[in-house]
C-alpha cells in the first residue's frame, strides 16, 4: 500500500459526501430548463476545462496519454461517465429517484466482484458484512421506492450500477500508469464528446449564454460538485482496494439525505435514520478492519 494510505477513506468519503450535495446544483439548474443531459453534458464541460487549465500551468507534460492506453479513457469517458449518466437518467424517468438510487448503490457489489476477478483482492467475511451493510442502508436511506416499478427501467438502473462501477474498474488500470490529476482530465474530456451530441448543443449554448445565472451554477456544479470529488475520489482510489473505494463512497445517499432535510426541509423517517446508521457502521467497520 503506498504512503498516506490512512488518508485514502477520508479522500472517498469526501467525494461521496460532495457527490451527494449534487441535488442543489441540479434542482437549481432543472428550474432553469436545462434537462438532465445538458446539465450532464456542462458538468463534463467546465470539470474538462478545470482540468486542462490545472494541467497546462502545473504540470503540461502529465497530458499526455499513449494511444495503446486509450481504451482505458475511453472506458472511464463513455462507459462510466456518458453511459451511467444516460442510463441514470432513464432510469429516474421510468421509475422513482429512490428506486434509481437503490439500484444505482449495486455498485459496490459489482465493483467487489470485478476486484476480486481482475485485480485479485481478496473477499473477506468483513467485506461481505460491510457490503450488505452499505447496500441496506443505500435502499433504507433512500426509501423503498416500490411505488412504480417497470422492467426497462429497473434494467436502466442496472445499466447505471455498471457504468458508476467502472470508474473503479478502469480507473484502477488507468492509475497504473497515470497519474490523479491526467485520469481525472482525460475521464471528464470524453465523457463530454460522447454527451455533447445528446445534448441539443444549439439550443444549450443559447440558453447557457442568455441565463445571467447559469454560468455560476454550471461552474459550481463542474468543479465543487465533480472536478474536486473525481479528484479525491481517484487519489483515494490509488491508495486502497476499488471494493473498499466502492463501499466508503457510500456515504453519498447519506450526505444527501442530510442536505434534503437541511436545505429542502424533507422529512427524516426511521427508514432514513437506520440507513445512514448502517452505512456508518459499514464504512467505521472496513476502516477499523482496513
Amino acid at each position: 500500500m503506498k504512503e498516506n494510505s490512512r488518508l485514502a477513506p477520508f479522500f472517498v468519503m469526501s467525494a461521496g459526501i460532495c457527490w451527494g450535495i449534487i441535488g442543489l446544483f441540479t434542482r437549481h439548474l432543472s428550474a432553469l430548463g436545462f434537462s438532465s443531459v445538458q446539465i450532464t453534458c456542462g458538468r463534463c464541460f467546465i470539470s474538462a476545462v478545470v482540468m486542462i487549465l490545472f494541467i497546462a500551468v502545473t504540470q503540461p507534460r502529465n497530458f499526455r496519454i499513449h494511444v495503446r492506453d486509450l481504451w482505458m479513457f475511453l472506458g472511464l469517458g463513455l462507459f462510466s461517465i456518458a453511459f451511467f449518466n444516460v442510463c441514470y437518467f432513464t432510469a429516474i424517468q421510468l421509475t422513482t429517484l429512490s428506486m434509481a438510487a437503490i439500484l444505482l448503490y449495486t455498485a459496490p457489489s459489482i465493483v467487489m466482484v470485478l476486484s476480486v476477478i481482475l485485480f485479485k483482492e481478496a473477499f473477506t467475511p468483513v467485506k461481505a458484512v460491510c457490503l450488505i451493510f452499505a447496500f441496506a442502508g443505500c435502499v433504507l436511506v433512500s426509501g423503498l421506492g416500490l411505488e412504480k416499478v417497470n422492467m426497462p427501467g429497473v434494467l436502466a438502473g442496472l445499466g447505471a450500477g455498471l457504468g458508476y462501477a467502472m470508474y473503479s474498474v478502469f480507473g484502477r488500470y488507468a492509475l497504473t500508469k497515470y497519474s490523479p490529476v491526467t485520469v481525472t482530465a482525460w475521464t471528464f474530456i470524453i465523457g463530454f464528446l460522447g454527451l455533447i451530441g445528446f445534448s441539443r448543443p444549439l439550443e444549450f449554448a443559447i440558453m447557457a449564454i442568455s441565463i445571467p445565472s447559469a454560468f455560476f451554477w454550471f461552474f459550481m456544479l463542474g468543479t465543487v460538485i465533480t472536478v474536486l470529488p473525481y479528484g479525491l475520489y481517484t487519489i483515494g482510489l490509488n491508495r486502497m482496494e476499488a471494493g473498499k473505494a466502492s463501499i466508503f463512497a457510500s456515504v453519498e445517499p447519506l450526505a444527501s439525505t442530510v442536505m434534503g432535510v437541511a436545505v429542502f426541509h424533507e422529512p427524516l423517517t426511521w427508514t432514513n435514520l437506520s440507513g445512514i446508521i448502517c452505512i456508518l457502521l459499514a464504512v467505521i467497520v472496513l476502516n477499523r478492519r482496513g
